[in-house]
């Protein structure tokens, strides 16, 4: 266990040792809600809400909005489907990036497993992007409309420390499935504490790779999971 946690600070510290020189020098932050809400046996309703900044708490990048319906075929396995708006402010500091409003779909199954005392959850998805850019090019008024189509993989390592505090790292592929293959990725640890049975609130950092980018983030997530069924009267 110590190894496997050795190697693991290991590979975090050392991404983010590699990327200092690289990027963007802003520390910006993600404040992010995350709810999976039962409402029978089978089905629970996905509920998530996120809010990016360039720098710690200012100059706003982007707010996401993203629901779904979960089919729980097992304790261990989750089939999803829903959909994500998304309001993205790229112009900060000329970085080349621009306005744009995207409606999502995705796709998505998730396992889980346990070995040891790790947690380990695979999740898998699909997304279809439609995404509008502003068009600065001859007629101001008009839009850009795109399509475009990205595949997902996040392997989630959870350690318990105790009944209340836990660990949590995470590593997340992008593939673009037109174009360019390599879209980005996502090394996360964090810090957790369970605050009740279905409430928990982490803080941990985010280190994003983009082709010619990289971003440091803070992020603070709360996660509830209310169980929304009637209860049987005795």
């Amino acid at each position: 266990m110590k190894r496997i946690i050795l190697l693991l600070t290991l590979i975090f510290t050392t991404s983010i040792i590699n990327s200092q020189d690289n990027g963007d020098d802003k520390l910006g932050s993600w404040h992010m809600y995350f709810g999976t809400n039962r409402i029978s046996e089978k089905l629970s309703i996905h509920t998530e809400a996120q809010l990016r900044y360039f720098e710690n708490g200012k100059n706003f990048n982007q707010l996401l909005l993203r629901t779904g319906l979960n089919y729980h075929i097992n304790p261990n396995a989750i089939a999803t489907i829903g959909y994500g708006h998304i309001t993205t402010d790229g112009t900060f500091e000329d970085n080349g990036q621009s306005n744009s409003k995207e409606h999502r779909i995705f796709e998505q199954f998730i396992l889980k497993n346990s070995v040891g005392s790790f947690k380990f959850e695979h999740r898998y998805r699909l997304e279809q992007r439609f995404i509008t850019f502003p068009n600065t090019l001859p007629e101001p008024g008009d839009k850009i409309n795109v399509t475009e189509h990205r595949a997902r993989y996040r392997l989630q390592v959870t350690l318990p420390l105790t009944d209340i505090f836990f660990l949590n790292f995470y590593d997340e592929i992008f593939l673009n499935l037109q174009g360019d293959v390599y879209g980005q990725n996502r090394l996360y640890a964090a810090l957790g504490v369970n605050v009740t049975d279905n409430l928990s609130v982490q803080a941990g950092y985010l280190k994003n790779h983009f082709p010619t980018r990289n971003y440091d983030r803070l992020q603070i997530g709360v996660i509830f999971n209310p169980d929304l069924r009637k209860k049987k009267k005795e």
